[in-house]
């Protein structure tokens, strides 16, 4: 496929867009910033204008992709004021999706966002693994534009039956140089239990999103992307243990098995992480 990725220059597009190329699609690199080259524009992904532009064809790049994986977004609370990182990552969010609409794109892969599924859990989940069928509990404003653009997605698919849009609510990213750093809370689970010690290695998440693309069908969908284990030593029955001792644990967890479950992702995209920070360091 000929697939336009926004944020392609951010931690995670960067693992996006060279998992991407690896299997053999071409790419075209969309951000604010970036290597000048034949596989980048640099685009306001802010202005629709140019957004709607540069999907429907850029001289010397491309004249129509086949795919839209969005990524770009203000990637955190606490970089921008709430309000203004509410309003830039939503209205970039619904003016990329409606662009694509327009351009005649019916691929689209967005970024969603682990920050739905109660973070930083300081209410107690109400079972773990967390899975897909429990209550999203957006808790601040990062994650609030996050739910606000996942309902956009099923909204848009309702007025766009051909459309196929994907929601990745992806764990906390990790580039191979951040595992150096995760020693460091291995002698206290309460530093990572916001998450329920979970990530995703930036490469695992290429692969989650070449499998959602690849595995699309009419409508709109959600799925949590996380990589195979947590980032402690500890097996993860032992930590719930530790910080969640009242919070049900499905008796099928063993090892240092995740705990933000991707069981559906591995049923229905054919999702396969082969990814861990134990591997790294």
């Amino acid at each position: 496929m000929i697939i336009a990725v926004t944020g392609s220059s951010g931690k995670l597009g960067v693992g996006v867009v060279d998992h991407l190329r690896e299997r053999g699609h071409t790419v075209i690199g969309m951000d604010a910033v970036g290597a000048r080259g034949k596989d980048f524009v640099q685009v306001d992904l802010a202005d629709y204008g140019q957004v709607a532009d540069a999907l429907a064809g850029v001289e010397e790049r491309h004249d129509g992709v086949d795919a839209l994986v969005h990524l770009a977004a203000t990637p955190a609370p606490g970089i921008r004021p709430d309000t203004a990182l509410l309003q830039q990552n939503v209205t970039m969010t619904i003016g990329v999706v409606q662009a694509a609409r327009r351009a005649g794109i019916r691929r689209i892969v967005h970024a969603s966002s682990e920050t739905l599924l109660g973070l930083p859990l300081e209410e107690p989940p109400p079972a773990a693994p967390i899975d897909e069928t429990q209550t999203v509990r957006p808790n601040f404003m990062y994650a609030v534009g996050k739910h606000l653009e996942e309902e956009f997605g099923r909204a848009i698919c309702r007025l766009e039956p051909e459309l196929a849009m994907t929601g990745l609510r992806f764990s906390n990213v990790m580039a191979p140089e951040d595992y150096a750093e995760f020693e460091t809370w291995q002698d206290d689970p309460a530093v990572r239990r916001w998450n329920l010690w979970g990530y995703i290695d930036r490469r695992d998440g290429g692969h989650a999103v070449e499998r959602a693309l690849l595995a699309q069908q009419p409508g709109y969908s959600a799925y949590i992307i996380a990589a195979a284990d947590t980032v402690m030593r500890r097996d993860s029955a032992e930590l719930m243990a530790a910080e969640f001792p009242d919070v049900p644990v499905l008796s099928t967890v063993s090892g240092r098995q995740t705990l933000l479950s991707i069981d559906a992702a591995r049923r229905d995209l054919g999702y396969a992480p082969r990814h861990s920070w134990l591997d790294e360091t």
